[in-house]
């Protein structure tokens, strides 16, 4: 890897040509743009302040963080937006307030949670969501102990066109964190074959879904859990990592401070019917300076094409 791109001081500020925002009410649209992030606590929580080294009690995110989250979606001006690790309804609507203001209205919206009702996922969207069925109360066992799925899976089909529909589910899997209920490996593994139980379900139900799984996966591109998700390759149900990078060319999405690691733990797979739909001159990894102000993570972006064409780039665009 390349170290002196990698350093914070050496990502540039990401320029975005030719992505408009539209709204739902508007002409129909040739393309959507849309963007998973993990927010990082967006919620109220113990924080450690590294100023005073104290521990402060049931604190928000800070609001300079919350503005920079809100300058970097703004910027990327996405029509449909998944995050993780939002908090309560109120938090969701603290962040549609900051990106209104940037000009960047999301109306329509889901959560979603699983065991863990502190740190949920959201969807926001400017197009209708016409269908919910995200999945709140799934568990599984490990070491003889029932053990929920923490997060739990965000299901929402959002129609972007009377004849154009997606099915976005949101996902951020165990984190790498040892806890003491289980290996937190395992429990990532578990939590895969319950989405991949889930969507084996949709694909049964109508085959001709077109479906995109996003979020915060916690795994690396060779662990179990992510073959579990992608499934199949010879399957109509298979799905496709769809394979990103910077303006750089770098693939990781995530910095771990402590550890000075960077991995890609954040993915979008998509059924084979959306597949063709992906313009991957338009979907990138974003990049900027200071993208560690806002969260630890850095936002994914796809680009759908209404019509389907056949992509240039099929092992996935650079940030432009």
């Amino acid at each position: 890897m390349n170290r002196f791109f990698i350093t914070r001081r050496a990502l540039w500020p990401a320029v975005f040509l030719g992505i408009a925002s539209l709204s739902a009410g508007s002409v129909e649209p040739e393309s959507v743009v849309f963007c998973s992030y993990n927010l990082k606590n967006w919620l109220t929580m113990d924080r450690f302040d590294l100023a005073t080294k104290k521990t402060l009690i049931a604190s928000p995110k800070p609001e300079d963080e919350k503005r920079r989250v809100a300058e970097i979606i703004a910027a990327i001006k996405p029509q449909i937006l998944g995050v993780c690790e939002i908090g309560t309804a109120e938090d969701l609507a603290h962040l549609q307030t900051h990106l209104k203001k940037l000009g960047l209205d999301l109306p329509h919206t889901e959560m979603a949670h699983g065991g863990d009702e502190q740190r949920r996922l959201a969807l926001l969207s400017s197009f209708p969501i016409t269908a919910r069925n995200s999945q709140t109360s799934l568990t599984y066992q490990l070491d003889g102990k029932t053990i929920a799925f923490q997060r739990g899976i965000l299901d929402a089909t959002v129609r972007i066109t009377p004849a154009f529909e997606v099915r976005f589910l949101g996902l951020h899997l165990k984190s790498k964190r040892e806890v003491e209920e289980a290996d937190q490996a395992l429990m990532r593994r578990h939590e895969a074959r319950l989405l991949r139980k889930h969507m084996d379900g949709i694909f049964a139900a109508n085959p001709k879904v077109r479906l995109l799984a996003y979020g915060d996966f916690n795994e690396h591109r060779n662990e179990p859990a992510i073959d579990t998700i992608m499934g199949d390759r010879q399957s109509e149900s298979a799905m496709l990592d769809v394979q990103l990078r910077d303006r750089q060319g770098e693939v990781w999405t995530h910095f771990w401070d402590a550890a000075d690691a960077y991995s890609r733990l954040d993915y979008f797979f998509a059924s084979r019917l959306l597949r063709p739909h992906l313009d991957y001159r338009r979907s990138f990894i974003y990049s900027s300076r200071d993208f560690d102000k806002a969260s630890d993570h850095r936002p994914i972006v796809t680009t759908l094409r209404l019509e389907p064409f056949v992509s240039k780039r099929p092992t996935g665009g650079k940030q432009r």
